[in-house]
């Protein structure tokens, strides 16, 4: 009466490769299996650590088998015999008259709740009239699943909050069965810096009872455990000390037995993914899920092996060391053959040796007896040294219908010559100028938010600024979001006018100067920057500044969204004002206004504020010559007579033109692309 029953998984990744013929519902089954053994093992409640879809939009087959499966096991008649104690409206839609947690609702028979944070694979997205949505909101509002840890980050970062937005504030579910009373912290995924950063800040709050000594606290998290950088990962010592259990998602390596912290006295419970993603070495671990029983301030964590995951073995060779060893020259195609096959049919065998192993222990235990499934097999092979190697997908034909994978069952790799290319495991690649530099296996590496930057840095960006597009970009690519793009361009847009708007009447001759501090401004709430930078005289200044930069930029896809009518900037450091011009630089820029180019050409004029000091990403340089400035109006008209400049200046002064256009700034027209376009106009 006095004793939780929980059962705990995490990274389900329902609906990974779901067309695939052989492997395609191995996700679902395995799904199917823990919520079988909820059943088995009557659980009170069952607590998902966030990736329960593997896309971000899963497919209408794979929502109707989740959606059957949930209603299957999860409603019925058994009675709840856990009391809620928070409120029932904490979480709940907005638009709908519905209680947050589902067994609270009187038109539910709920049997088992369902309790989970999104991970990074099914996080929110969106901009809609509900805000930003995932799948676990219509399982939610459904009824089927209590979604728990959503988040509305504020943009503010400053070292300590300042108001009740600032920072991660954290609001739990409070439970309580018998006299033993367990809390729920769930934080849904965000980018791991902007945690990194939040929780190294103390600017984590967690709303806790009175009594909280004698909760039983767990904190469900789904971030980087493993370091990918100096703030690509969550340090596991800076949690509250009022935690006593932390549930860890997002890593796939099966680690559930309760790890100790060193100075804490909480431990990190990792239970790993349901269903191998990857053939990587973690992934070959043995899959469990884990029984929690709670009991005051005590626990204890059983081990419950699942059945339904496909087996899967690797290992790796080297090959001109087996030549020895073996006897055979590696310049001979068919000896090589020969010896690769030899080593994939041992560990195939490896492979169904296990699962028999598996299943007899589980029939002995009162289990039934499963047929034997397909295994997963890789085997690395080092071919340093090594002139030729056959194809390995025609290779891995021969073992159709044996493996569960035999278009990758072999991986030819190389060692590495020359140490700047050494890298560590999992680190991410850079492309080389040419796009080129990629050894075999690596491409899964490469940042596509790295290779969109740096394709956007090359085209001179004129009113967009390259990280908040480049954020957009990744949306579109790595979320299938098709609107990310034009959201983003229409919402920016919108801010920039309404922030243009506040400054009232503006004249033609100050539009420049309120333009770059209105998209000062933007890009400074954009960062979460609480103070200006100065401005860089060189270029050693100006990277050392973006390199300090670095550190701060966390932008993930539950923050909040930005008025730019409000007043909220007014309380900033204003943007470094810009340069005063000396009346002689005045006259000289008026006389040596360029004409307006005709034709589909944009008029472009020349700003007399060139030297206003704007924050960019990239390194600021000196202006070169106005001569040599690679806008597409001075391209066009550089050849133009200088009678005619004057001409075209003073009808536009008496027409009153009012259309603005903005040149780029000083600082990126030596850039690459730049160059470029010096020789190929036509084409820029």
């Amino acid at each position: 009466e006095d004793t939780f029953r929980i059962l705990i998984a995490t990274d389900n990744h329902i609906g990974y490769l779901e067309r695939d013929p052989v492997r395609g519902q191995d996700s679902i089954n395995t799904f199917k299996e823990i919520l079988q053994l909820a059943v088995k093992h009557d659980v009170d409640f069952i607590l998902l650590g966030g990736d329960l879809f593997h896309e971000n939009r899963p497919s209408r087959d794979c929502l109707y088998q989740v959606m059957g499966l949930l209603r299957e096991y999860t409603l019925g008649d058994k009675p709840i015999s856990v009391e809620l104690l928070s409120s029932p409206d904490e979480g709940k839609p907005a638009s709908y008259n519905l209680p947050g947690i589902n067994y609270e609702d009187q038109n539910l028979n709920v049997a088992i709740p369902v309790f989970s944070i999104h991970g990074n694979h099914d996080d929110p997205q969106g901009s809609g009239p509900e805000g930003a949505l995932c799948a676990l909101d219509m399982l939610s509002v459904a009824g089927l699943v209590n979604y728990i840890g959503k988040l509305d980050l504020s943009i503010s970062t400053s070292e300590a909050p300042q108001g009740p937005q600032d920072g991660i504030t954290i609001r739990p579910v409070l439970l309580r069965k018998g006299s033993s009373c367990l809390g729920l912290y769930g934080v849904g995924n965000v980018k791991d810096a902007r945690m990194h950063f939040e929780l190294r800040s103390n600017r984590v709050r967690m709303y806790m009872p009175h009594d909280r000594r004698d909760w039983f606290n767990i904190m469900i998290i789904h971030q980087n455990r493993v370091k990918h950088g100096p703030q690509e990962f969550v340090p596991e010592g800076l949690f509250d000390d009022s935690i006593d259990l932390v549930l860890w998602g997002h890593e796939h390596d099966c680690r559930i037995t309760p790890e100790i912290v060193a100075g804490k006295h909480y431990r990190i419970c990792q239970p790993g993914s349901s269903v191998a993603t990857s053939l990587a070495e973690g992934e070959s671990l043995e899959k469990y899920v884990g029984l929690l029983k709670v009991e005051g301030k005590r626990y204890t964590l059983q081990h419950l092996p699942l059945r339904t995951v496909r087996p899967f073995v690797m290992d790796d060779i080297v090959l001109t060391e087996v030549a020895e060893e073996e006897g055979f020259d590696v310049t001979d195609q068919v000896d090589i053959g020969k010896y690769l096959k030899l080593r994939v049919n041992e560990l195939i065998e490896k492979a169904n040796k296990e699962w028999d192993e598996r299943n007899e222990r589980a029939i002995s235990e009162g289990g039934e007896k499963l047929d034997r499934m397909l295994p997963l097999v890789r085997l690395k092979v080092d071919t340093t040294g090594v002139p030729a190697m056959s194809n390995p997908i025609r290779f891995g034909q021969e073992f159709v219908g044996r493996i569960a994978n035999p278009r990758d069952v072999l991986v030819f790799h190389r060692a590495k010559q020359s140490a700047g290319r050494r890298v560590k495991a999992n680190e991410p690649m850079k492309l080389d100028e040419d796009g080129e530099g990629l050894h075999e296996g690596e491409a899964g590496r490469v940042r596509m938010r790295e290779v969109v930057q740096e394709y956007l840095r090359a085209q001179e960006l004129q009113l967009l600024r390259e990280n908040e597009l480049a954020d957009a970009i990744q949306v579109f690519v790595d979320k299938d979001d098709i609107h990310a793009i034009q959201s983003h361009v229409s919402d920016y847009l919108k801010s920039m006018m309404e922030g243009v708007h506040m400054h009232g009447e503006i004249s033609e001759e100050t539009m420049d100067e309120v333009f770059q501090s209105v998209r000062h401004e933007h890009a400074k709430a954009y960062k979460g920057q609480q103070s200006s930078k100065k401005p860089g005289k060189g270029k050693g200044k100006a990277r050392a500044q973006d390199k300090d930069d670095q550190s701060d930029q966390s932008i993930d896809s539950m923050a909040m969204d930005v008025d730019q009518a409000m007043s909220d900037f007014e309380e900033d450091e204003p943007p470094p004002p810009p340069k005063r011009a000396t009346a002689s630089r005045a006259k000289a820029a008026a006389a040596t206004k360029r004409p307006v180019a005709r034709g589909r050409k944009k008029a472009v004029e020349e700003s007399d504020d060139e030297d206003d000091d704007e924050e960019y990403d990239d390194d600021e340089v000196e202006a070169p010559p106005p001569k040599k400035r690679t806008t597409k109006a001075t391209t066009a008209t550089k050849k133009a007579p200088v009678k005619k400049s004057a001409t075209t200046a003073k009808s536009r002064a008496g027409a009153g033109q009012t259309t603005l256009t903005f040149v780029p700034t000083a600082g990126r027209t030596t850039r690459a692309a730049a160059g470029k376009s010096r020789k190929k106009p036509a084409e820029v």
